[in-house]
């Protein structure tokens, strides 16, 4: 198995040098909103990251902790409104990455109960959708997010 730290995906994806589904969508200072680089079996589901080596939301400067709260929200906000996700998820474990990350995965009136919650992490490959679908729901937050 690969060390995504080594060299570090985070970084990759935060400078553009590794695309996942709808590269970098937003941005405020000290954070960069992306697509999960991994398959994913919900549409929408996006990951705020630190643009610097953090450990975790407890390492974040004054400035980036300041803008996750707010970002966060309307980032959930445009998931519901252009998604129409009826809830999102925020996960923040840290046990991989070097880089802060919140999860906010979608979860919609027919997501499958095993798919709720937590449960999405551990989807079967049969469940990931195709990525040209996982594309098309990050472009549509990232352009709700422009406006």
């Amino acid at each position: 198995m690969s060390d995504v730290n080594d060299p570090c995906l985070g970084c990759a994806i935060v400078h553009g040098e590794v695309h996942p589904p709808g590269g970098v969508l937003a941005r405020a200072p000290g954070l960069v909103l992306h697509g999960v680089a991994s398959p994913s079996p919900v549409p929408g589901w996006v990951v705020l990251t630190s643009d610097q080596h953090v450990r975790g939301w407890y390492d974040l400067d004054e400035t980036a902790s300041r803008e996750l709260g707010p970002f966060a929200a309307r980032v959930m906000r445009a998931q519901r409104e252009v998604l129409g996700a009826e809830h999102v998820y925020a996960f923040a474990i840290g046990d991989v990455l070097r880089h802060f990350h919140l999860h906010l995965v979608p979860r919609f009136a027919d997501t499958p109960s095993h798919l709720r919650g937590r449960g999405a992490f551990d989807a079967a490959p049969a469940e990931h959708l195709a990525p040209e679908a996982l594309e098309a729901a990050a472009r549509r937050l990232a352009a709700a997010l422009a406006r």
